[in-house]
């Protein structure tokens, strides 16, 4: 789906969360083409903080436009795992990823950031840093066999366009924790940007 018509449904899963107050930010492709290289995308990913509280009236509200499956989500947040939700005109897939208590999420959720949409000036997604999403885009890649070169051009994408506006020790210090090292190391070879020490 184009980048125009992903932002409109994604913006509309959004709008519920910010109505009920669950912690959100959008990260994946969505996240990677506003802080890099633009492109069409097949879903949306969103790590959430969602309570079994909140469920059933996260439900009520998409409902009318997304195909929800409740019990699937309740699942998710038993688990703290992935559920979807999808948009009944366009048949968008929004991936929510419910958030647990491990560190990266956390930090995550933490460093999230406002951003404003491109020729829209009124509208506002709450998304990932970009270091962030080079992590998370690496860690699909390295669990996913080394293989998506899609994974790894959006990285690359990211990298160049944010350049030394990085914070090389945040990318370190967490491309270590996740044992990202090397894969860091050559999305900076790529991208012809210097390796940190």
């Amino acid at each position: 789906m184009p980048l125009a018509e992903a932002l409109a449904v994604t913006l509309q899963v959004v709008e519920v969360l910010e109505s009920l107050d669950i912690p959100y930010v959008v990260g994946g492709s969505l996240a990677s083409s506003l802080h890099g290289e633009p492109r069409s995308t097949h879903d949306a990913d969103i790590l959430v903080q969602l309570k079994s509280r909140q469920v059933d009236r996260l439900v009520a509200l998409l409902e009318p436009d997304f195909h929800v499956d409740g019990d699937m989500i309740r699942d998710a947040v038993r688990r703290s795992a992935c559920c979807n939700v999808i948009h009944r005109e366009t048949i968008f897939k929004v991936d929510l990823f419910v958030a647990g208590s491990e560190p990266f999420a956390q930090e995550e959720l933490r460093r999230r950031q406002r951003f404003q949409l491109p020729g829209s000036p009124h509208q506002v997604l709450v998304v990932a840093t970009a270091e962030d999403i080079v992590l998370h885009k690496l860690h699909w890649y390295k669990i996913g066999g080394e293989v998506s070169e899609r994974q790894f051009r959006d990285v690359l994408g990211v990298l160049k366009v944010q350049g030394d506006d990085l914070d090389r020790e945040y990318l370190d210090r967490w491309a270590e924790a996740l044992g990202l090292r090397e894969l860091t190391a050559r999305a900076f070879r790529e991208a012809n940007l210097p390796e940190s020490g």
